[in-house]
């Protein structure tokens, strides 16, 4: 296995309207090709733009989603994968032949789909319906796991994916500047995105407290660390729908450092060497190695019904 360059991204999609996101995933994809990425991650629903859907009907969305691999934005990430040669990681909306809807993340070469995973909690809409397995691939001689937003705050499934072998997992997200009981947690005022220019400080203090950064700095480097593993995240920048998100794409290392990062108020992308002997010289590795899973089997296997509350969404 040898070291390989990725990017993340961030950008401001533009809600269903797919022909002007794909453009902008194209884009962004040929900058990131002239400067060595062998792959290239956007956000969660970067194709068809994301909270708008909350608001859809099942024929709405039926209308929005696609199939996968057959569908024309898969197509498109295919031709765009095969015009710069890197490998494109993308979200959409999903649906299949029974005419069942899911939240889907792609990765995407030039021959077509190389991987699919459907997230595990999905809650944007009532008519989608969850993931049921994980997903690990093999990706330029690196193994790569997928979990989309929310799926990365119930810390087995990260646990569950490196354990499948994953040294490299996507994180997808459309996130920050949403209410939470934690304090410090809200909305971010769409003014403040709009006079960004006049006056960015304003934003910035915003994006970088409690309401966005500060709070992803409490877990995400955690996921890292906790399981030895390379943490690529991916989130929307600006408006989606009437919501302002912060952006600040980032990717960790195992030792739960921060390699790079997006501080633009607007699109960019980052890029990162990973480097395949970090991945055992990380303690998460070593922790991993010293597991007792008697000892714990029995309790993490339990039956549990499991009740999911997104505060933003719910009103509580």
């Amino acid at each position: 296995m040898e070291k390989i360059s990725i990017a993340t991204a961030q950008f401001e999609h533009r809600s269903g309207d797919k022909a002007y996101n794909l453009d902008v995933i194209e884009r962004m994809t040929a900058n990131a090709a002239l400067q060595g990425a062998r792959a290239i991650a956007f956000h969660e629903c970067s194709i068809t733009g994301y909270t708008f859907a909350r608001r859809l009907s099942k024929e709405q969305m039926l209308e929005l989603a696609e199939p996968i691999p057959e569908g024309p934005s898969v197509k498109r990430l295919a031709a765009i994968s095969g015009k710069y040669g890197v490998a494109v990681l993308a979200g959409l909306f999903e649906k299949d032949e029974k005419g069942r809807l899911f939240k889907a993340y792609v990765c995407v070469d030039k021959n077509g789909v190389v991987a699919k995973f459907r997230k595990l909690h999905p809650f944007i809409n009532p008519h989608i319906t969850p993931g049921s397995e994980y997903c690990v691939f093999d990706l330029f001689g690196w193994k790569c796991g997928i979990l989309i937003c929310y799926d990365n705050n119930i810390i087995e499934h990260v646990r569950a994916t490196r354990l499948l072998g994953a040294e490299i997992i996507f994180m997808p997200h459309v996130t920050m500047g949403t209410p939470s009981p934690r304090p410090g947690a809200g909305f971010i005022d769409p003014r403040l995105w709009e006079n960004r220019e006049a006056d960015p400080t304003s934003l910035r203090l915003e994006f970088e407290g409690m309401k966005g950064r500060q709070w992803l700095m409490k877990w995400l480097p955690a996921r890292a660390y906790d399981n030895g593993v390379y943490c690529v995240f991916s989130n929307a920048v600006g408006m989606d729908d009437d919501q302002v998100r912060n952006g600040r794409s980032m990717i960790i290392d195992p030792f739960g450092d921060i390699l790079s990062e997006c501080t633009e108020l607007g699109e960019q992308f980052v890029m990162a060497t990973l480097i395949p002997e970090k991945l055992q010289q990380a303690g998460g590795y070593r922790y991993i190695q010293a597991r007792r899973p008697e000892l714990y089997r029995d309790i993490i296997g339990q039956e549990h019904r499991p009740e999911q509350k997104v505060a933003w969404m719910t009103g509580k």
